[in-house]
């Protein structure tokens, strides 16, 4: 268990006696000390008045006649011991006395042992060897005097203790500062301060003024942008030109500008409202120093960027066709220093092997057109302050036709066959893909006939429509054709009469009419010949009786023979009736004349042999 020791009552100072001198007017700290663990609680008093607790006690601006009993007591709280100590000091006349302490209390203060108190200290004087330097050209000395002997000197720099570095170097009495190789930081003021006798005199300041600069520096511009070595800015915006370097004294500035149409400035900055490309060019400034006879010299080339305009996409020459090789749109603006962006479909265009970016952005090349590839493309022109976008351009391409389909009017969706009553009308419509638009052309099987148009229409249906019917879809710039057919057939009443059995009747009609021509013609023949014998035999009669040119003929019963059967029913798969019997009876007249009937010149030879190729 720890428990309290003995008591050392001490003053702060190191007095190594028991009787020293103190100056009057001065602090003296007292402070008690004993050994404790734990740490002892101190209680003091002075000449009986109990003081304030603590360790320490300071007994303020110490005056003549004064004698006073100091008492400290220290106590441990665990082991409930404490010891005390006392101290007298006495202070009479010019001699502060102190009694002769116990063993148990040490009493130390720095002072030196006097008999006497001191006088105050003169002030000390500072020599420099010159107040203005050159930084990093000259060295600077400074010497502290002081007419008082045995005084310890410190020197003060701004008010602070002075902090040693390799530049400074201090003699062995710390009269004589010397600072190597000025530089900037070493301006400032310079004290030495004598210190004795527990007093402190310091020297008036001494300043030092060390010249700088021009240091190197860079031309700034405000409400600009820079670009590596080149700084851009607006037309028509306003912008300052500035120069910010450490110098001292202060430099002179000297601009030198790319136009003259203004004096070129002497300060550390100016400014250019409404600039323009006039103003465009390098700027020069000039900076010198003349206590340090250092010039610096700064650049800066400025690019004025024009008020952007709408860009414009220039299309390729050719006619573009799907899956051709490449293609290559330009985006055309007057704006050299623009940056170029393109979009597609209002998204930016992001670059790959289909959509090939020139190094500058300016064109665009498109491998392999594809039928998605048409846009609309936009490019955009920019710099940091404006833009501009061109109109929307689409690629005109030529693709197709692709896969035909046919549709009927009465069927929903594509179809291969047709069936439609028969008189009534059908519909078929033909349609592919293509751009432009595809040429439709209509067919039907064994037939040269051909129909153009998407629209296939028959407003009454016989038997000789039945069939396949193709539709072909052709583009005239690819050069490419497709094709699609549907089957028609034509359903209702049929003949009762097999094919064979409307032949045979056709063909004995016709011999009928032959035999009858033949007839005709015979008895005319004969009674031509009997009236020209009875003319010979009776001249007069010949005379009386008028001739046939004379007689007025009857009514001419001239007739073209109209096809027979023509609207009977076609059987299915034979062919036209009318086609068979359709032939030009070459003058078939019948004459009405005495009761009988003639035929004018019955070409025999060219009937049979029409009938023949019949």
């Amino acid at each position: 268990m720890a428990k309290g020791h003995q008591v050392a009552l001490t003053l702060h100072h190191d007095l190594t006696r028991p009787n020293f001198t103190l100056v009057i007017g001065s602090n003296v700290p007292l402070l008690c000390l004993a050994d404790s663990q734990p740490p002892a609680r101190y209680i003091r008093s002075i000449s009986g008045i109990p003081g304030p607790d603590g360790q320490t006690l300071f007994i303020s601006s110490l005056s003549r006649a004064r004698s006073e009993v100091y008492t400290c007591r220290a106590s441990n709280s665990i082991s409930s011991s404490h010891s005390s100590v006392d101290a007298d000091i006495t202070v009479s006349a010019s001699l502060l006395t102190m009694w002769s302490l116990p063993a148990a209390v040490q009493l130390t203060s720095d002072a030196n042992p006097l008999t006497t108190i001191q006088k105050l200290l003169a002030r000390p004087t500072i020599a420099i060897s010159q107040d203005t330097a050159t930084e990093q050209r000259e060295n600077v000395t400074f010497r502290c005097s002081t007419q008082d002997a045995d005084v310890t000197i410190h020197w003060v720099f701004n008010d602070l203790p002075l902090v040693f570095r390799e530049r400074v170097q201090l003699s062995t009495d710390g009269k004589t500062l010397t600072i190597l190789t000025v530089q900037r930081e070493d301006s400032g003021t310079y004290k030495c301060e004598a210190q004795a006798f527990h007093q402190v005199r310091s020297s008036a300041p001494t300043f030092l003024t060390v010249n700088y600069g021009p240091d190197p520096f860079e031309i700034k511009l405000e409400s600009g942008v820079s670009r590596g070595e080149v700084v851009e800015v607006i037309e028509g915006s306003t912008v300052t030109f500035s120069v910010e370097t450490q110098s001292h004294p202060p430099p002179a500035y000297t601009w030198f500008l790319p136009y003259d149409s203004i004096p070129p400035p002497t300060m550390s900055s100016f400014t250019i409202q409404a600039v323009s490309r006039e103003h465009e060019g390098t700027y020069r400034c000039l900076v010198s120093n003349g206590a340090t006879h250092l010039l610096r010299l700064g650049a800066l080339k400025v690019r004025v960027l024009e008020t952007l305009t709408k860009p414009h996409i220039v299309p390729p020459s050719l006619n573009l066709v799907e899956n051709a090789s490449s293609v290559a749109l330009t985006c055309q603006t007057p704006h050299e220093g623009a940056g170029v962006l393109w979009l597609l479909r209002g998204q930016a265009l992001l670059p790959s092997d289909h959509l090939v970016l020139s190094a500058d952005n300016r064109s665009l090349v498109i491998h392999g057109l594809r039928r998605d590839d048409t846009g609309p493309y936009e490019c955009e022109v920019w710099n940091w302050g404006s833009r501009a976008r061109s109109e929307p351009f689409r690629l005109a391409m030529s693709y197709g036709p692709d896969r035909v389909d046919i549709t009927s009017g009465s069927a929903p969706g594509v179809v291969g066959t047709v069936e439609a009553e028969l008189n009534s009308s059908l519909t078929l419509q033909c349609r592919a893909e293509s751009q432009p638009g595809a040429e439709f052309h209509w067919t039907l099987e064994q037939s040269t006939a051909v129909h153009a148009g998407q629209v296939l229409i028959i407003w009454a249906l016989t038997w000789e429509h039945q069939g396949i019917y193709n539709c072909t879809a052709s583009n005239p710039l690819t050069h490419l054709a497709r094709s699609a057919s549907v089957r028609v057939r034509v359903v209702g009443p049929q003949s009762s009469l097999s094919a064979g059995a409307i032949g045979g009747i056709a063909i004995g009609i016709l011999a009928v009419i032959a035999l009858s021509a033949g007839l005709g013609c015979f008895l005319y023949i004969r009674n031509a010949r009997r009236l020209s014998r009875e003319e010979a035999e009776d001249p007069i009669q010949e005379a009386a009786t008028p001739t046939s040119e004379e007689e007025p003929h009857a009514e001419s019963c001239s007739n073209w023979l109209s096809p027979m059967y023509a609207n009977l029913p076609k059987p299915q798969g034979q062919v036209g009736v009318k086609k068979l019997f359709h032939m030009t009876m070459c003058s078939f007249e019948l004459l009405w004349e005495s009761g009988g009937i003639c035929c004018h010149q019955i070409p025999q030879s060219s009937f049979m042999r029409r009938s023949h190729h019949q």
